[in-house]
């Protein structure tokens, strides 16, 4: 892990940019003198790790006293994205203002973007963990569908956050009933681009015998800010 920028910023947060052979990333940490927990933020939809929403959640949760980090999925933020991304963002884009089906797009284009993104995250956590100011357990939270594998392959994961929208791939959902930490899934009512009824059938996929829904009326992007403070809550109940 190669850092390359940082910058103490205006609340007391060190933030920090790195590098990690082909992966680029971003972790902030608290003023503290003894190690603290990690949380993992993830993001889909192309995109990138410095997107305003994600920068706010992820000082707040430093503020809260864990170190927070982001990484750039494959074709997402800074990455190059492949002609075969560019092709089925066009198709779905195209599906999607023709009214025609698109599972099967999606499930074509974020099935293998799993399978790549879910490996960078351990090597990024094997790198995280290796620093002096971070000490496990490990949160996620964020993407479902790459939150789901790593929840059940990666055993130093402890507790998950979900956003319930967004397209979650048929492996995963599988793979959800194999989930046993505790969970706090957050479900936006009126998601214009999350069935609500999958969103819940998902929920209730879930093998952990801990798992909290947290429902708001709104679309996708209207998460109100308070879930963020409910979310840390959750994570200090689990990691600290």
């Amino acid at each position: 892990m190669q850092f390359t920028s940082e910058q103490r910023l205006d609340d007391g947060i060190l933030e920090r940019e790195f590098t990690l052979g082909e992966i680029p990333g971003t972790l902030w940490t608290p003023e503290s003198t003894a190690p603290v927990p990690l949380i993992l933020i993830g993001h889909n939809g192309g995109l990138h790790r410095r997107e305003s929403r994600l920068v706010a959640r992820a000082r707040q949760s430093a503020a809260y006293g864990y170190a927070v980090a982001a990484i750039d999925a494959p074709g997402h933020g800074d990455r190059p994205r492949s002609a075969a991304d560019e092709q089925a963002r066009a198709d779905l884009r195209r599906a999607m203002q023709a009214g025609e089906p698109v599972d099967e797009i999606f499930e074509s284009f974020i099935g293998p973007l799993v399978d790549k993104t879910v490996p960078e995250w351990q090597t990024t956590l094997d790198a995280l963990l290796a620093l002096p100011e971070i000490a496990g357990p490990v949160g996620y939270s964020g993407w479902t569908a790459v939150g789901i594998r790593l929840a059940v392959v990666e055993p130093r994961i402890a507790a998950a956050g979900f956003f319930a929208g967004g397209y979650v791939p048929r492996a995963q959902r599988e793979e959800a009933r194999r989930v046993t930490i505790p969970l706090l899934f957050l479900l936006q009512w009126d998601d214009e681009g999350n069935p609500r009824q999958r969103a819940l059938d998902l929920f209730d996929a879930f093998g952990t015998k801990e798992k909290t829904l947290h429902a708001n009326m709104g679309g996708h992007t209207g998460t109100p800010w308070f879930e963020v403070d409910d979310g840390d809550r959750f994570f200090a109940r689990h990691l600290k």
